[in-house]
């Protein structure tokens, strides 16, 4: 599923180009070195883990592609600005597995236009709920899911291997589009 490119100003007037296509085998690498840049060791997944995700039945990775300036222009991830790994599940529920933008691209709609369309993919496949894990100490993700109307359900106690804890974070996504219809 490839999207129109988007475009979106944001402050001190920088546009940000890219579209959101779906995962290629030959963007794995890039996709690997983009979780190890976002997430601390005992976080980020190793390549076997990242792989056996997106390969995972039920699993799609959508991929968001395209040119923003760059802080670091060292950084090589083939122009790829974050993906999102995603699973179907059974009984109307599905699971966000992760979310990883560059950190040069952050706070520029990447993050938000890569979780509208899996949300949307998932409801066009009548999907009711999304659930989330994200480290409790995690304060940048807890403020952006719950932008996009998550909420907390619980805390799993030690759910990383470094032994933090996570919240279970979900959303109800048919309800949801059913609000967004009212006036």
């Amino acid at each position: 599923m490839a999207k129109a490119a988007s475009v979106r100003k944001v402050r001190y007037n920088v546009a940000v180009h890219f579209i959101l296509r779906d995962y290629r085998p030959g963007d794995f690498g890039a996709l690997w070195r983009i979780d190890q840049k976002c997430f601390a060791a005992g976080i980020a997944y190793s390549q076997r883990e990242l792989g056996a995700y997106i390969r995972r039945r039920g699993a799609f990775t959508l991929v968001a592609q395209g040119l923003v300036p760059s802080q670091s222009e060292g950084d090589d991830f083939n122009g790829i600005l974050g993906f999102i790994v995603a699973e179907t599940g059974r009984r109307g529920l599905a699971h966000i597995i992760s979310i990883d933008v560059v950190p040069h691209g952050r706070r520029l709609g990447v993050g938000s236009e890569l979780l509208q369309a899996v949300e949307d993919r998932l409801r066009s496949s009548r999907f009711q709920n999304v659930v989330l894990e994200t480290a409790v100490d995690n304060a940048a993700a807890l403020a952006f899911y719950k932008r996009h109307h998550y909420s907390v359900v619980k805390v799993i106690p030690r759910y990383y291997p470094n032994g933090v804890d996570a919240f279970l974070m979900d959303k109800k996504l048919l309800n949801a589009e059913a609000a967004r219809r009212q006036p």
